[in-house]
């Protein structure tokens, strides 16, 4: 049986985001570069894991290699839409979705991974595109959601860089402890 901070470190391999830090510009750019190689990092943590593997949750009472990997796409598609939405319209309040919930559908638990990493690779391909364009006026623009209230773009951004090292994190931790 693992202790609590044993299953902190489990659920947070890197830590917990801190919203509060300044985002300087070199930190936009090395946001942005995360975000362009997520896709190939997340293939890469997948690419020779059985059916077994995959169905194996990276933590206990955790969601599953699967389930993660599915997880960021539908998490970044919402993120992707919500920098749009930022751009052509005054801080829109978003709509917040049931991650949780989303995970227990039948295509988060079920499709091959393979789906999921295709769609990364064309979505953050665009989402890159998207966010190398930004003028510095852009970076503040941002939107509300209604339970946590307004995000700038540049605190999105450093949220989304840092959940997808998370969740990276979350199967290569698990590969190193299984000995995948």
């Amino acid at each position: 049986m693992l202790d609590s901070s044993q299953l902190e470190k489990l659920r947070y391999p890197i830590g917990i985001f801190d919203s509060t830090q300044p985002i300087t510009a070199a930190d936009i750019q090395k946001f942005v570069q995360e975000i362009e190689a997520l896709p190939a990092l997340m293939r890469r943590a997948v690419s020779d894991l059985t059916d077994e593997q995959l169905n194996t949750p990276y933590r206990p009472g955790g969601w599953t290699v699967r389930q993660v990997v599915h997880h960021v796409a539908d998490s970044h598609i919402n993120s992707y839409v919500r920098f749009k939405l930022a751009l052509t319209e005054d801080f829109p309040t978003i709509k917040p979705y049931e991650e949780h919930l989303w995970a227990e559908l039948p295509d988060a638990k079920n499709e091959p991974v393979e789906v999921s990493l295709n769609l990364l690779e064309a979505l953050h391909q665009r989402w890159v595109v998207l966010l190398k364009s930004f003028s510095a006026e852009e970076w503040k623009r941002g939107y509300l959601h209604p339970e946590s209230g307004k995000t700038a773009l540049i605190q999105a951004l450093g949220l989304y860089a840092w959940h997808g090292r998370h969740h990276l994190a979350h199967i290569t931790s698990l590969r190193a402890s299984k000995n995948w």
